[in-house]
């Protein structure tokens, strides 16, 4: 549950004055400051669920202090608020987000009555979890060995979540995508930033790689028989020197009776770099399989269209720090309709992936955007969860 509680930081006290009488009336236990020595001690004697920023203060910058709340792993959705033109305020919105902090929006001084009621008072309950148990495990931080993550495999205690996929036009569920958990017999589940970076460095990438595999597939052959659901699944760049990658897909496509262009391989274009040449080699024959290519996080990497242009995808995936702020930004709105435009014009399915709103859905239908994903939609559940969902929003 929300625990209602809100800290302003603005150097100016009227503002700061202003902000808590707002969020007073609607509900929330509100305290401002003026200096940020006064906000980190307040920050941990509140624990609060909504921070507000100033952007430009004399001494620590907002950019610095929200740098610092990333270093305290701060879990409260932050608005940023500021003078400065809205191109500096989605600059330091996308920074935020980089350094892991949920933002709750941005919003321009003077600053509006009804806008800030807008920010603060949905923020409380838009991200409330649907499906708990299986994000409870975000805030774990504890030393992993590679040892840990042997006896894991060894004990199969990775386990997967699925995210459903809709149609934009439609909203009929198009596929899923498959996301790894581990399942700790003593922490709870642990979320794959904490475990797939060591799993990559430490070569056991590929044996959980194959456990995902397995899993996914085997589930997905008995929970979607239907030929027009799609199943997605993430490819690390450790796994494209794999020559033989294709082939087992297609053994294992084989033995749960599941066509190869039901599923679609996700991976970064960033992955396509380590090895330029082998890559595309892999790349190809998985799409001579059947299998489909998309590449994810489109839009964040310096050589999007490069590698949109040498390597065979099937599909474009935006990045969500486009589509979660496009209704507040109006570059944002630029790049989205730009992508789907250029998928489409390469002949690509496009799909949006951090859709938080119904207004934000509602746009990328009007764009022709094909599909959608994102925490309005659905979170990731369990399998037989997401196989109940989808029996519930059949369209």
């Amino acid at each position: 549950m929300p625990n209602r509680r809100i800290l302003i930081l603005d150097d100016d006290a009227a503002v700061g004055q202003t902000i808590q009488w707002i969020a007073e009336s609607l509900g929330f236990e509100a305290e401002f400051v003026t200096c940020p020595e006064e906000f980190f001690s307040k920050l941990v004697e509140m624990n609060p669920e909504i921070i507000t920023i100033d952007l430009v203060m004399p001494n620590l910058d907002g950019v610095e202090i929200m740098r610092l709340l990333a270093e305290r792993k701060s879990k409260a959705k932050i608005v940023i608020s500021s003078g400065m033109g809205t191109r500096v305020l989605d600059a330091a919105q996308r920074s935020a987000q980089e350094h892991g902090l949920s933002i709750a929006g941005i919003i321009s001084k003077p600053i509006s009555k009804d806008a800030l009621r807008a920010l603060i008072g949905q923020g409380s309950e838009r991200d409330e979890p649907l499906s708990a148990e299986i994000e409870a495990g975000c805030g774990n931080q504890f030393e992993i060995t590679k040892a840990d993550l042997q006896k894991a495999l060894d004990r199969h205690e990775f386990v997967m979540a699925y995210q459903p996929k809709i149609a934009c036009k439609s909203g009929a569920i198009t596929g899923l995508e498959a996301l790894v958990r581990w399942q700790h017999p003593d922490k709870g589940i642990v979320m794959p930033d904490s475990f797939i970076p060591l799993s990559e460095e430490t070569g056991l990438i590929e044996n959980l790689t194959a456990q995902v595999f397995d899993q996914s597939l085997e589930w997905f052959s008995s929970a979607f028989p239907q030929p027009n659901v799609h199943l997605s699944l993430n490819l690390s760049a450790k796994s494209l020197v794999d020559i033989h990658l294709a082939d087992h897909l297609a053994t294992l496509c084989q033995r749960f009776q599941i066509a190869p262009e039901r599923i679609v391989l996700e991976l970064t274009e960033t992955s396509a770099m380590v090895d330029p040449t082998l890559s595309l080699d892999l790349m190809t024959r998985i799409r001579m399989k059947g299998f489909q290519l998309s590449i994810d996080d489109f839009g964040i990497g310096y050589s999007s269209m490069v590698q949109l242009v040498r390597l065979p995808f099937s599909e474009i995936k935006i990045d969500k720090s486009f589509v979660m702020i496009a209704k507040q930004t109006k570059e944002s709105l630029t790049v989205i309709k730009s992508i789907v435009d250029l998928g489409h014009s390469l002949g690509l399915r496009v799909t949006a992936e951090g859709v938080d709103d119904l207004s934000t859905l509602n746009y990328l239908n009007t764009l022709g955007c094909d599909f959608a994903q994102g925490y309005f939609i659905a979170r990731p559940m369990w399998g037989d969860a997401a196989r109940s969902w989808a029996e519930q929003n059949v369209s």
